[in-house]
């Protein structure tokens, strides 16, 4: 009996047209294109751990109280825009009856890169009143500052709540060991980039030479 006529079985379905198109392409390119492949591959992936060791690796939190009951409070890191976000306050009332002034909160984290940095925050009402301060302040890999500001009409203020954190040996060295790293890929990748850019200049005028001086069988 004919194996293809049992029940429950079929026949292997044919590839299409254009996979084996793909599989004959695939299997048509020469060694030194197989190893281009590969190092550009290789110089991606040490590109995307270079971009991974050099990520913000320190913490800003900023906690605002403010008098206002609208407002705009930004936050400039190195002179780049790092927050904004809108500000609302409600009037309290003193001893639960007579209303006294507005006040509100906020608190933000915001990741940055570890080292010296340059803070300037913003408040602007909706009645064109601005009111800004700069404040410089270090930033330890893996550590953590806060920042707490007084945002009111007629006072304005920023003070550092703690000092920089210390980071334990074991880190200190971990960061050192990610410092290298990170120079290392880079340095590593630009090498293959460049070589890479070198052997295409070289061969690929060569390749095109001999493509046109091939002529076709009979």
């Amino acid at each position: 009996m004919d194996q293809q006529s049992l029940p429950g079985m079929h026949p292997p379905t044919p590839c299409p047209l254009w996979w084996q198109k793909i599989q004959v392409q695939v299997r048509a390119l020469p060694v030194k294109a197989w190893l281009v492949l590969g190092l550009f591959l290789v110089a991606a992936l040490f590109m995307g751990l270079h971009t991974a060791f050099a990520a913000k690796d320190s913490i800003l939190h900023v906690k605002v109280q403010h008098g206002f009951r609208s407002a705009l409070l930004s936050v400039w890191i190195d002179g780049e825009l790092a927050y904004s976000s809108k500000l609302t306050g409600s009037m309290k009332k003193k001893l639960g009856l007579i209303p006294d002034s507005v006040q509100g909160n906020l608190a933000q984290t915001i990741p940055l890169v570890s080292g010296t940095r340059e803070l300037r925050v913003r408040v602007e009402t909706p009645d064109g009143s601005v009111q800004e301060q700069t404040i410089s302040a270090e930033f330890v890999r893996n550590g953590e500052r806060t920042l707490f500001v007084i945002a009111k009409r007629t006072d304005f203020s920023m003070n550092w709540q703690d000092l920089p954190v210390p980071v334990a040996e074991s880190a200190s060295t971990l960061g050192w060991m990610a410092r290298y790293t990170s120079t290392l890929l880079l340095t590593a990748a630009g090498s293959i980039i460049s070589a890479l850019t070198g052997y295409a200049i070289r061969e690929l005028p060569k390749q095109l030479g001999s493509r046109q001086t091939e002529t076709p069988k009979a």
